[in-house]
């Protein structure tokens, strides 16, 4: 698919043809790269490869009943156990004896908590999965994604359900962990490869008071039993107060932990979620094209993305389509707030102009578009997003699939 833009008059029109393979040319918005932390031995400090050292000598000899995690074996020898035992030392700068300390308390965990086979569990939460927390896609640089959304909290049937009581509530708490394990398990534990995961966070709605103690009580088994497993935390939709007291804290906090953090306040999600992520693996709810269906139909389709300057509009024009053609697409964009329209136009001169979706104000709050028309005769497809009444520039993506007609004359 060819999917270069071109200034056209006072609009941008983009031309694609669905002919020869599926080829993309995109334009590239700025992307921030994820840097992970080294587990090449070799590349390590001498005084780090020290530590490294010692604490596999320490851990061998301690009387931990337990020694392995993620089945990994820690006494293994291997590049994976160099990786998790890497984890424990970064989160205690490479201090031997409180490193071992940690990681003999987290094994102790797992094994009390039984999280080896937690993903296995059933716990009872399928109408909070794809909604409170869950596990999509991947970002640019390969890692997986979590997303974290509490607004649904703010609601007190909802909430006294949940955490109404302390068995609830523990309950959840194995749930939230269950979600990270299996993150976790799609980490590849290989010097050079992806062990580290992204965390999303949103912030709108949600009740800080009354998650309180859940929120402590996460963070808490996350810090002791999962050292190192995020490279990124970007916290979307952050109201004006949590942005003014993360700006009192920032002085005290390290430049390597500040550099994990990534703030974004709301109706900015989509603008800072592309950034990181493909459109096509993020859920439509924050402006991309991933819904919890898409999973059934294997790895999603890539997408194109483009952006819409203020005051400008876009024709996106998908040529090549045969008569009796289906085409389907999706297209969003992100925090709208502009207008939508789609139209076929016949290659025959004296056909006219078909109106497949008439031009409607999308609200800020609208998902993707997904549709889909069948042709009668060869032409194209028109997709059109003005945003000729607004000042922002804005994010956007789009995506497309022919199917030939089967009829045979």
């Amino acid at each position: 698919m060819d999917a270069s833009l071109s200034p056209f008059d006072h609009q941008k029109t983009q031309n694609t043809e669905p002919k020869k393979s599926f080829i993309t040319s995109l334009i590239t918005l700025r992307s921030n790269n994820i840097k992970e932390d080294t587990y090449f031995v070799s590349e390590l400090k001498p005084t780090e490869q020290k530590s490294l050292q010692e604490l596999k000598e320490k851990l061998k000899a301690s009387s931990s009943k337990a020694s392995s995690m993620w089945g990994v074996s820690l006494l293994g020898g291997d590049d994976k156990a160099d990786v998790i035992l890497l984890k424990f030392l970064r989160a205690r700068d490479f201090k031997v004896a409180d490193s071992l300390r940690m990681l003999e308390k987290c094994l102790e965990w797992r094994e009390e908590f039984k999280a080896e086979k937690l993903t296995e569990e059933d716990l009872g939460f399928k109408d909070l999965e794809g909604k409170v927390a869950y596990m999509r896609g991947y970002d640019k640089e390969g890692h997986p994604v979590c997303y974290n959304a509490y607004g649904v909290f703010k609601e007190r049937e909802m909430y006294e359900r949940v955490f109404g009581d302390e068995e609830k509530l523990n309950k959840f708490l194995r749930w939230r962990v269950q979600v990270l394990e299996r993150g976790v398990k799609m980490l590849h534990f290989k010097p050079g490869g992806v062990n580290s995961i992204i965390q999303v966070t949103d912030l709108k709605d949600m009740p800080k008071r009354e998650l309180r103690v859940a929120s402590n009580q996460i963070l808490s088994l996350f810090q002791d039993n999962y050292p190192e497993m995020v490279a990124t935390k970007i916290f979307i939709n952050v109201p004006w107060y949590f942005s003014v007291i993360y700006s009192m804290f920032s002085p005290f906090l390290t430049h390597r932990t500040k550099s994990k953090f990534v703030m974004s306040k709301e109706g900015n999600a989509a603008e800072t979620l592309y950034k990181f992520i493909r459109p096509e693996d993020i859920p439509v709810q924050y402006g991309g094209l991933s819904r919890p269906s898409d999973s059934q139909n294997g790895p999603p389709k890539p997408a194109s993305e483009f952006s819409i300057k203020g005051g400008e509009k876009v024709n996106i024009q998908i040529e090549g389509i045969e008569g009796g053609a289906t085409i389907t697409w999706d297209i969003v964009v992100g925090g709208w707030d502009l207008e939508y329209s789609a139209e076929f136009v016949p290659n025959a001169e004296e056909s006219y102009a078909i109106v497949v979706e008439k031009p409607k104000k999308m609200k800020a709050s609208d998902e993707a578009v997904c549709n889909s028309f069948t042709t009668v005769e060869a032409g194209k497809l028109i997709l059109s997003v003005d945003n000729t009444l607004s000042r922002k520039k804005k994010v956007a993506a789009y995506r497309y699939t022919v199917r030939k007609s089967t009829t045979t004359a």
